[in-house]
Protein backbone atom coordinates (compact mmCIF):
# COMPACT_ATOMS: atom_id res chain seq x y z
CA UNK A 1 0.00 0.00 0.00
CA UNK A 2 3.11 2.21 0.84
CA UNK A 3 5.01 1.28 -2.06
CA UNK A 4 2.14 1.59 -4.62
CA UNK A 5 1.57 4.95 -3.15
CA UNK A 6 4.86 6.45 -4.22
CA UNK A 7 6.05 6.25 0.13
CA UNK A 8 9.99 5.05 0.27
CA UNK A 9 13.59 5.46 1.94
CA UNK A 10 13.73 8.92 3.65
CA UNK A 11 9.97 9.45 4.21
CA UNK A 12 8.48 9.87 7.65
CA UNK A 13 4.88 8.37 8.21
CA UNK A 14 2.89 9.12 10.86
CA UNK A 15 0.99 6.00 12.76
CA UNK A 16 -0.54 5.36 15.77
CA UNK A 17 1.65 3.62 19.15
CA UNK A 18 -1.85 2.39 20.33
CA UNK A 19 -2.48 -0.81 18.70
CA UNK A 20 0.12 -3.61 16.97
CA UNK A 21 2.87 -3.20 15.12
CA UNK A 22 1.81 -3.93 12.43
CA UNK A 23 1.06 -0.45 10.44
CA UNK A 24 4.74 0.41 11.81
CA UNK A 25 6.00 -2.79 10.42
CA UNK A 26 4.33 -1.87 6.83
CA UNK A 27 6.12 1.46 6.90
CA UNK A 28 9.82 -0.27 7.58
CA UNK A 29 9.26 -2.63 4.80
CA UNK A 30 8.63 0.40 2.25
CA UNK A 31 11.91 1.50 3.53
CA UNK A 32 10.69 4.35 5.61
CA UNK A 33 10.41 5.62 8.93
CA UNK A 34 7.39 5.08 11.38
CA UNK A 35 6.97 8.18 13.65
CA UNK A 36 4.27 7.86 16.29
CA UNK A 37 1.49 10.20 17.10
CA UNK A 38 -0.72 10.17 20.40
CA UNK A 39 -4.15 9.37 20.19
CA UNK A 40 -8.12 10.84 20.98
CA UNK A 41 -9.13 9.53 24.21
CA UNK A 42 -12.38 9.05 23.28
CA UNK A 43 -11.94 6.70 19.83
CA UNK A 44 -8.61 5.40 20.34
CA UNK A 45 -7.49 6.65 16.74
CA UNK A 46 -5.03 8.98 15.87
CA UNK A 47 -5.40 12.35 17.43
CA UNK A 48 -5.58 14.77 14.15
CA UNK A 49 -3.55 17.97 16.38
CA UNK A 50 -1.58 15.41 17.63
CA UNK A 51 -0.68 14.58 13.60
CA UNK A 52 0.12 17.52 12.79
CA UNK A 53 2.99 18.40 15.57
CA UNK A 54 4.73 15.21 14.63
CA UNK A 55 4.74 16.75 10.40
CA UNK A 56 8.25 17.62 9.41
CA UNK A 57 10.19 18.08 6.20
CA UNK A 58 10.26 14.59 5.64
CA UNK A 59 6.81 13.39 6.19
CA UNK A 60 5.17 11.83 3.25
CA UNK A 61 2.27 10.34 4.94
CA UNK A 62 -0.34 9.74 7.66
CA UNK A 63 -2.11 6.20 8.23
CA UNK A 64 -5.02 6.34 10.18
CA UNK A 65 -6.37 3.10 11.67
CA UNK A 66 -10.38 2.74 12.87
CA UNK A 67 -10.25 0.99 15.93
CA UNK A 68 -12.75 -1.27 18.39
CA UNK A 69 -15.36 -0.14 15.64
CA UNK A 70 -15.06 3.53 16.20
CA UNK A 71 -14.08 5.91 12.77
CA UNK A 72 -10.87 7.95 13.30
CA UNK A 73 -11.64 11.59 12.32
CA UNK A 74 -10.64 11.61 8.66
CA UNK A 75 -12.36 15.19 7.64
CA UNK A 76 -9.22 16.37 10.37
CA UNK A 77 -6.92 14.37 9.25
CA UNK A 78 -7.25 14.82 5.51
CA UNK A 79 -7.17 18.52 6.41
CA UNK A 80 -3.66 17.94 8.01
CA UNK A 81 -2.47 16.51 4.70
CA UNK A 82 -3.85 19.31 2.64
CA UNK A 83 -1.91 21.95 4.82
CA UNK A 84 0.89 19.66 4.39
CA UNK A 85 0.94 18.11 1.30
CA UNK A 86 0.62 14.63 2.86
CA UNK A 87 -1.12 11.25 1.65
CA UNK A 88 -3.44 9.93 4.02
CA UNK A 89 -4.64 6.26 4.15
CA UNK A 90 -6.79 4.63 6.10
CA UNK A 91 -6.41 0.74 7.50
CA UNK A 92 -10.23 -0.48 8.56
CA UNK A 93 -11.46 -2.79 10.18
CA UNK A 94 -13.58 -5.56 8.85
CA UNK A 95 -17.19 -4.45 8.50
CA UNK A 96 -20.12 -7.05 9.94
CA UNK A 97 -23.52 -7.49 8.74
CA UNK A 98 -26.55 -5.37 10.12
CA UNK A 99 -27.84 -7.26 11.95
CA UNK A 100 -24.66 -8.44 14.10
CA UNK A 101 -23.69 -4.65 14.54
CA UNK A 102 -27.20 -3.89 15.61
CA UNK A 103 -27.31 -6.44 18.51
CA UNK A 104 -23.95 -5.60 19.36
CA UNK A 105 -25.24 -2.36 19.83
CA UNK A 106 -28.13 -3.53 22.06
CA UNK A 107 -25.43 -5.55 24.19
CA UNK A 108 -23.54 -2.44 24.71
CA UNK A 109 -26.71 -0.42 25.93
CA UNK A 110 -27.38 -2.54 28.17
CA UNK A 111 -23.65 -2.83 29.72
CA UNK A 112 -23.52 1.34 29.32
CA UNK A 113 -26.95 1.40 31.59
CA UNK A 114 -25.98 -0.86 34.17
CA UNK A 115 -21.94 -1.04 34.86
CA UNK A 116 -20.63 0.85 37.59
CA UNK A 117 -17.10 1.54 38.79
CA UNK A 118 -15.81 1.72 35.31
CA UNK A 119 -15.83 4.08 32.28
CA UNK A 120 -17.89 3.05 29.42
CA UNK A 121 -16.75 4.01 25.83
CA UNK A 122 -18.85 6.80 24.28
CA UNK A 123 -21.16 5.27 21.55
CA UNK A 124 -20.84 8.32 19.41
CA UNK A 125 -20.11 8.49 15.62
CA UNK A 126 -21.66 5.27 14.44
CA UNK A 127 -19.92 2.66 16.64
CA UNK A 128 -20.33 -0.55 15.86
CA UNK A 129 -18.66 -2.39 19.04
CA UNK A 130 -16.38 -4.32 17.42
CA UNK A 131 -14.76 -4.34 21.20
CA UNK A 132 -16.65 -3.23 24.02
CA UNK A 133 -13.82 -0.92 25.12
CA UNK A 134 -14.42 -0.15 29.19
CA UNK A 135 -11.93 2.08 31.22
CA UNK A 136 -10.33 0.73 34.67
CA UNK A 137 -10.05 3.87 36.64
CA UNK A 138 -7.37 4.04 39.94
CA UNK A 139 -3.52 3.83 39.67
CA UNK A 140 -3.58 2.64 36.15
CA UNK A 141 -2.41 -0.97 35.17
CA UNK A 142 -2.25 -2.76 38.64
CA UNK A 143 -5.65 -1.68 39.29
CA UNK A 144 -6.51 -2.97 35.46
CA UNK A 145 -4.77 -6.05 35.28
CA UNK A 146 -5.99 -7.05 38.94
CA UNK A 147 -9.88 -6.53 37.69
CA UNK A 148 -9.39 -9.02 34.79
CA UNK A 149 -7.99 -11.81 36.66
CA UNK A 150 -10.99 -11.37 39.31
CA UNK A 151 -13.65 -11.07 36.07
CA UNK A 152 -11.60 -13.93 34.53
CA UNK A 153 -11.98 -16.45 37.32
CA UNK A 154 -15.88 -15.48 37.33
CA UNK A 155 -16.09 -16.83 34.04
CA UNK A 156 -15.66 -13.41 31.86
CA UNK A 157 -13.67 -13.66 28.69
CA UNK A 158 -11.96 -10.29 28.89
CA UNK A 159 -8.65 -8.87 27.53
CA UNK A 160 -6.40 -6.46 27.34
CA UNK A 161 -6.76 -4.81 23.63
CA UNK A 162 -3.18 -3.14 23.55
CA UNK A 163 -0.84 -4.29 26.27
CA UNK A 164 2.25 -2.37 25.25
CA UNK A 165 2.16 0.57 22.65
CA UNK A 166 4.19 0.38 19.48
CA UNK A 167 6.93 2.86 20.29
CA UNK A 168 7.72 0.64 24.01
CA UNK A 169 8.04 -2.59 21.86
CA UNK A 170 11.78 -3.75 21.02
CA UNK A 171 12.66 -2.11 17.66
CA UNK A 172 10.65 0.05 17.66
CA UNK A 173 11.63 2.75 20.85
CA UNK A 174 10.94 6.04 20.19
CA UNK A 175 11.31 8.74 22.84
CA UNK A 176 7.92 9.73 21.62
CA UNK A 177 5.89 11.41 24.11
CA UNK A 178 2.22 9.92 24.08
CA UNK A 179 0.20 10.48 27.35
CA UNK A 180 -3.14 9.69 25.63
CA UNK A 181 -1.54 6.29 23.96
CA UNK A 182 0.18 5.49 27.36
CA UNK A 183 -2.99 5.99 29.22
CA UNK A 184 -5.01 3.88 27.38
CA UNK A 185 -2.66 1.13 27.26
CA UNK A 186 -2.85 1.29 31.45
CA UNK A 187 -6.06 1.49 31.67
CA UNK A 188 -8.52 -0.21 28.82
CA UNK A 189 -9.95 -3.09 29.12
CA UNK A 190 -12.44 -4.92 26.51
CA UNK A 191 -15.67 -6.84 27.79
CA UNK A 192 -17.78 -9.23 25.79
CA UNK A 193 -20.56 -7.72 23.77
CA UNK A 194 -20.57 -10.63 20.94
CA UNK A 195 -24.10 -10.91 19.35
CA UNK A 196 -24.22 -14.47 20.52
CA UNK A 197 -24.29 -13.78 24.24
CA UNK A 198 -27.28 -14.90 26.19
CA UNK A 199 -28.93 -12.63 28.74
CA UNK A 200 -28.05 -14.25 31.74
CA UNK A 201 -23.99 -14.18 30.23
CA UNK A 202 -24.90 -10.15 29.91
CA UNK A 203 -25.92 -10.37 33.65
CA UNK A 204 -23.12 -12.21 34.98
CA UNK A 205 -20.49 -9.54 33.11
CA UNK A 206 -22.21 -6.79 34.72
CA UNK A 207 -22.70 -8.72 38.57
CA UNK A 208 -19.02 -9.67 38.40
CA UNK A 209 -17.60 -5.88 37.06
CA UNK A 210 -19.88 -4.02 39.57
CA UNK A 211 -18.98 -6.21 42.19
CA UNK A 212 -15.31 -4.60 42.02
CA UNK A 213 -16.33 -1.25 41.55
CA UNK A 214 -16.09 -0.39 45.20
CA UNK A 215 -12.54 -1.04 45.01
CA UNK A 216 -12.02 1.21 42.66
CA UNK A 217 -11.57 5.30 43.14
CA UNK A 218 -14.81 6.78 41.02
CA UNK A 219 -14.82 6.44 36.95
CA UNK A 220 -15.66 10.41 37.13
Amino acid sequence: MLRAAGVGPGDEVVVPAFGNAEVAEAVIRAGALPVFADIDPVTYCLDASTVEAAVTARTAAVVAVHRFGRRADIGRLHEVGRRHGLLVLEQGESGAPYDEVAQRRERAAYLDAKLKGVRTPDGGDGHTYQQYVVRVPGNGRPDRDAFARVLRAKGVDCRVPVKTPVHRLPGFRRCAVLPETELAADETLALPVDASLTKREMQRIVSACNALGGLLQPAF
